[in-house]
């Protein structure tokens, strides 16, 4: 028997160190080559790490949240043949001079090493026996259940806790057939046994995508001084145009909605107004105004908010926004979004859908200058000069770094994206 040990590969360029935010296995596990391990993040993007070869796991190095550099030892783990652990070989000549010189240091050495795989050895190698023995039977606390994101996302719609769920997956990941089996078992819901009021208090760490987000939202409101300006947008026409269109959409065509004539406005606005579109280096005093217009359009993903980008807009048209933009929604929501999809805009689109209030005070997206935020559409009645007419409204909140952009510029840009939205024909107006 030998040690193998996994050393946390380069996660991609210029990245010299990522945050574990899962892991996928426990000390004692007999793991399969291919089988994921843990899981680490660096710039919104979350990576999976395999294991190379079978054996079991003795050693974890780390714990979730820890950020850890690139090439350190992060996993290791028992297997057949000689193995390869150069991370080891240091404890070989520490045990040839134990006589006299060396038995203080050396001893303590092996002892904290042996002390991780010795310790779980037993209990944990049992452990998976114990578990099956009660079908959907809660975990102990503490013992977070395994689970893909898609599995993680139909149990929260469906209102499940997969602490309930008994999963039959590689180290006791969930399935989507072990969920089919606790729908057809039947949910176990919690019995209510009195009104005494609950006094517990749950302890939620900060890790992975939640921190990311927790950091870059201080940093911009730390930094920036924003301006928000409110404009109300008279959408009638466009939705009607907007029908038409779909309505005589090619089949390959993707179905369009308010997004893409947004994202065409604001490439027509930003040819006036090029400062809007623009990143601005605290450190150097330094705008980087960009000549490509890169819209990011904030996502809400089972894992967080993400902000996938829309490289060149200003060189696509209305459907090639909406493809776009539909590639890159699919990808933010099953989580495969890449590096390079999810970084590099200038400016940032923001939508709450249907819930997306009358007015919101969006934070901008920072080392932006802008950021334009869509509410709600409603149907209000407006007068037209002899009557109250019913028109479809919808407000457009947007802030700005007031160290750039001025109040007036705001206002201008926000108005000539007014015009464009209210008379859709000029969207498709060269010049």
């Amino acid at each position: 028997m030998g040690e193998f040990v996994i050393k946390l590969p380069d996660v991609g360029e210029g990245v010299a160190e990522a945050e574990l935010v899962e892991w996928h296995v426990k000390v004692g596990d007999l793991v399969r080559e291919d089988m994921i391990l843990a899981a680490v993040m660096t710039d919104k993007a979350t990576v999976e790490i395999p294991s190379p070869v079978d054996g079991e796991i003795l050693w974890l190095g780390g714990e979730i949240g820890q950020v850890i550099a690139i090439g350190s030892p992060i996993i290791r783990l028992k297997v057949e043949g000689e193995g390869h652990a150069p991370a080891a070989e240091p404890a070989k000549p520490a045990k040839a001079e134990e006589p006299k010189p060396q038995p203080a240091k050396a001893e303590p050495k092996p002892e904290i090493k042996a002390a991780k795989p010795e310790k779980p050895a037993a209990p944990l190698v049992h452990a998976p026996v114990a578990a099956p023995l009660a079908i959907g039977a809660p975990r102990a606390e503490g013992d977070k259940p395994l689970a893909p994101p898609a599995v993680r996302l139909r149990a929260r719609e469906a209102g499940v806790d997969l602490r309930q769920v008994t999963g039959t997956g590689p180290a006791g990941r969930i399935t989507h057939e072990d969920l089919d089996s606790f729908f057809a078992r039947g949910a176990q819901k919690p019995v209510v046994s009195g009104l005494a009021p609950d006094t517990s208090v749950k302890e939620i760490k900060v890790v992975g995508l939640r921190r990311k987000i927790a950091e870059k939202m201080a940093i911009a409101k730390s930094h920036i001084p924003h301006i928000t300006y409110v404009e109300e947008i008279d959408v009638t026409s466009l939705e009607e145009l907007r029908a038409l269109l779909n309505g005589k959409k090619r089949a390959d065509q993707p179905k369009l909605t308010l997004l893409p004539f947004l994202m065409r406005a604001m490439v027509k606005a930003i040819a006036e107004q090029p400062q809007l579109n623009a990143l601005y280096d605290d450190d150097a005093n330094v705008i980087h105004q960009h000549g490509g217009v890169h819209i990011g359009i904030a996502a809400q993903t089972p894992s967080g908010l993400v902000v996938p980008v829309v490289k060149h807009a200003e060189a696509r048209d209305l459907w090639g926004c909406a493809a776009e933009v539909n590639l890159l929604a699919e990808a933010a929501k099953t989580g495969t979004a890449t590096r390079e999809q999810l970084t590099g805009s200038t400016i940032t689109i923001t939508s709450l859908g249907s819930m997306g209030g009358i007015v919101t005070t969006p934070v901008i997206n920072y080392p932006e200058v802008a950021i334009i935020g869509v509410n709600k559409m409603m149907t209000r009645p407006v007068w037209d000069g002899a009557a109250f007419i019913p028109r479809k409204m919808m407000n457009l909140s947007s802030s700005f770094d007031h160290r750039v952009i001025d109040g007036w510029d705001a206002a201008v840009f926000i108005q000539r994206i007014k015009t464009l939205l209210e008379t859709p024909a000029l969207i498709f107006v060269e010049g």
